[in-house]
């Protein structure tokens, strides 16, 4: 492995404690500053995924931290990316190629070969960028999983990187989380810990000066800044649990008509690309809610069936829960519906899957008049079209493929002039991720729901554009960083490595008095 430094590793206290924004704000800094930098997640288990220009499959956090950095997604951002097809097993892809599947215990046995991939795919980085920004994987303090880890102390073990520790105050205990994550870890981990970070703090940066002050003087580590609340960020979720209470996508945002268009999305347990939303939730008016029940259903204009990881266990979960029955009746009543990917496929008259599931030959919604089967090879790409009367563009990462049954209208049509996804009456679907981030055909599409839903009332914002939206997150990124993180520290770290004399902290239990007889 490299010895030479310009690299370090942002872990969490917890998972969801801000590691992949905090690599999106280092990366957009670096790059502002003018510097050529890279994002680096060695192993990620995330359904979000998209496909590099090399058709590649790589997770959505690293290509929005290669958004921030100004370079095109790379499968070497994400050399290993799990993607859980349930709660026992995972699809493996390596370098963006599909690599087998796997359960927890015998992912074990791979980790030394993958190590190596993921060391050596981190070299070759560190030659060609000034910088590579890296993230690290739910918590370092997984004891449990430290003797096999490749994505948190492993890697820096390996790679000789220091560590920066993020935690989330606003969940409570941040003080004992950056001391027990710290305490937690073995000497030679401990000695890379070069320091913490605060993350979505609300009020006073004065209030904190004291549990600062405390935490340097127990682990001899400095906070290197604070970084607020933000509610305007909300863009690229790592997952669909991320968005705030109730399920709602967003800052919705007072129409420009008279009327809202509501927008329902069906929270599956296996949901992949859950972000194929937020654009919709971008629009003035538009309101877009996951959901976990029917009731949800009954007063809704739009509901969007998202991707999923295991179409048909899914597919199984909206009947038992009842949501099947109140799509059919949304459906039923002329109100539209659109499926994505796995939420297309649901569409379907008839599934068979002997690959993804194993479930063999299901019935599906019976909404649209095709049926699906599942293939072994993934198709992974980034087609471009025609949707809606507007070019479009967008990524496919399915097993699936429609057998055409009826005379099916079409929702796309490929740059080959080839026949994409769905529009049959109210019903619409299509295999592409990505398509709502097409600004004309997004209008074009939340004008033909709010017609067919009877919102007379909805009018869509002229100029909305989402491409500037996440530009302007990301640029909010880095300004928060710039106010509020002691660059020069973190320049310092990434420059010269860990620093010299960290203190060790002992994990040797404290014998408690023994209570006296009666107590």
């Amino acid at each position: 492995m490299k010895a030479d430094v310009h690299s370090l590793l942002v872990a969490g206290t917890t998972s969801d404690a801000g590691k992949s924004v905090l690599v999106a704000a280092l990366c957009r800094w670096l790059a502002r500053r003018g510097a050529r930098v890279a994002p680096f997640k060695a192993q990620n288990m995330s359904n979000n995924s998209v496909v590099t220009a090399s058709g590649g499959e790589i997770g959505r956090a690293q290509a929005v931290q290669a958004a921030a950095s100004g370079v095109e997604p790379d499968v070497r951002f994400n050399p290993v990316l799990l993607k859980p097809g349930s709660d026992r097993s995972s699809q493996v892809v390596v370098l963006g190629r599909v690599d087998g599947t796997t359960t927890a215990l015998s992912y074990r046995q791979r980790k030394a070969e993958l190590l190596h991939t993921v060391t050596e795919t981190l070299d070759g980085l560190r030659a060609e960028y000034d910088y590579v920004i890296c993230e690290g994987a739910g918590s370092p303090a997984e004891i449990n999983l430290r003797e096999h880890d490749i994505a948190n102390m492993g890697l820096a073990r390996a790679a000789g990187l220091p560590v920066l520790v993020v935690g989330d105050i606003d969940r409570g205990g941040v003080f004992a989380q950056f001391f027990g994550t710290l305490a937690l870890l073995d000497p030679a981990d401990q000695a890379l810990v070069s320091g913490f970070v605060v993350n979505k703090f609300r009020g006073e940066r004065e209030l904190l000066s004291p549990g600062l002050e405390r935490l340097r003087q127990l682990t001899g580590r400095r906070v290197h800044g604070v970084l607020p609340w933000d509610e305007e960020l909300w863009l690229d979720a790592e997952d669909s649990l991320s968005y705030v209470a109730d399920g709602v996508v967003g800052r919705p945002a007072p129409p420009w008509g008279s009327q809202w268009l509501r927008v329902a999305v069906p929270r599956l347990p296996r949901i992949s690309n859950a972000t194929d939303v937020e654009a919709l939730a971008a629009e003035p008016g538009v309101s877009v809610r996951f959901v976990t029940e029917p009731s949800r259903l009954t007063d809704t204009d739009l509901v969007v069936l998202p991707g999923s990881k295991s179409t048909v266990a899914d597919l199984e979960w909206l009947r038992e829960t009842g949501l099947a029955e109140a799509v059919l009746a949304h459906a039923a009543s002329g109100r539209p519906v659109v499926g994505i990917c796995g939420g297309y496929q649901m569409l379907a008259g008839r599934i068979v899957d002997h690959v993804e599931s194993a479930g063999g030959e299901v019935s599906g919604l019976g909404l649209l008049d095709f049926d699906v089967e599942f293939a072994a090879e993934k198709t992974l790409g980034n087609p471009v079209g025609t949707a809606l009367e507007h070019p479009v563009t967008g990524y496919e990462i399915h097993h699936g493929r429609v057998r055409r049954r009826g005379d099916v209208p079409a929702l796309v049509r490929s740059g080959q002039d080839e026949p994409e996804g769905a529009l049959q009456g109210s019903v619409a679907g299509t295999h592409w991720h990505g398509l709502f981030e097409n600004d004309e055909f997004r209008r074009e599409f939340l004008r033909w729901a709010a017609g067919r839903a009877g919102r007379e009332g909805f009018r869509c914002s002229p100029d909305t554009s989402f491409a500037e939206l996440r530009a302007g997150q990301l640029d909010a990124l880095g300004d928060m960083v710039e106010r509020h993180l002691d660059t020069v520290a973190l320049l310092r770290l990434l420059d010269e490595g860990v620093p010299r004399g960290l203190p060790r902290l002992s994990t040797h239990p404290v014998c408690a008095e023994t209570p006296r007889s009666g107590s």
